[in-house]
């Protein structure tokens, strides 16, 4: 799994790791069940602290992304792609989208725009789905 992080932008790293995670998972980069690297791999890998892997792996495992088990390390929660009430508890992301809703129409994005974005990203995440995903 390779992640690229932006160490300049506003988004502290460790939300940053969540969300590449996630995306890799949608995109099929990371199927079910696959593990991630350690912790402290994933800090050295990524020169920064390990607390901060661990806030993040700590934050895909409450949100059900991901099941993390002393023997086997982090991986991939099997039953991601099925709809379950596990998965479901704490997922806050209608929250996030309508707060990132609420930027594209402050920044005078119309409803077309906003729409036509969302299509494409959908349909990239279904296109690398169907091709078997690519490096993250």
């Amino acid at each position: 799994m390779r992640l690229v992080l932006d160490l300049d932008s506003e988004a502290p790293i460790y939300q940053q790791i969540r969300d590449r995670v996630v995306e890799a998972v949608a995109d099929g980069s990371l199927a079910p069940g696959a593990s991630l690297p350690s912790t402290r791999q994933l800090a050295v890998d990524l020169a920064i602290n390990f607390h901060t892997v661990n806030k993040a792996y700590d934050l895909l495992r409450r949100e059900g992304i991901i099941r993390v088990n002393r023997k086997s390390g982090a991986v991939v929660h099997p039953d991601v792609r099925t709809a379950t009430a596990e998965l479901r508890v704490g997922a806050d992301w209608e929250r996030r989208l309508r707060t990132l809703l609420a930027e594209a129409v402050v920044r005078g994005s119309t409803e077309e725009e906003v729409d036509a974005y969302v299509r494409a990203t959908l349909e990239g995440f279904a296109q690398r789905n169907e091709g078997g995903g690519g490096e993250r």
